[in-house]
């Protein structure tokens, strides 16, 4: 059986907007929108590697809320897992720092403005669906 790769995806929300990401890096993913996160390194924790990835990719100061339920199959040999997050008091604003270049923060009514990744999609709508059900 081959090892899986678990990338780990940040639902970012501030104020009720949810952060996308514009790729620019590699060409073939530049231009499409995703949830910001990347590659757990070996021996780390899931929420661990969230948290600094959004430190390297964007610049912030964040922390893990819970984990989105469901995981979604990227290239082999990578896995999708989502958790939600938000900004820690006194965080600097996201900037695309690393493999982005424009970021977005999206309400409800804008999230399917932007072409986003095909594999982040199924996890943007379980993300949304988890948000209505808290909501109600």
């Amino acid at each position: 059986m081959t090892e899986r790769i678990v990338v780990v995806g940040a639902a970012l929300f501030d104020d009720g907007r949810l952060l996308a990401a514009r790729r620019s890096a590699p060409p073939e993913l530049a231009g499409r929108w995703e949830l910001p996160g990347g590659k757990v390194e070996e021996g780390e924790a899931p929420e661990a590697a969230l948290v600094r990835e959004l430190r390297e990719e964007l610049g912030v100061d964040a922390e893990t809320v819970e984990r989105v339920p469901g995981e979604w199959p990227l290239k082999p040999p990578y896995l999708l897992q989502v958790w939600t997050a938000r900004l820690r008091t006194g965080s600097a604003a996201p900037q695309p720092l690393q493999d982005h270049d424009a970021l977005r923060w999206l309400t409800p009514d804008e999230i399917w403005n932007v072409d986003w990744l095909d594999q982040d999609v199924p996890a943007v709508r379980e993300t949304l669906a988890k948000l209505d059900t808290r909501a109600r």
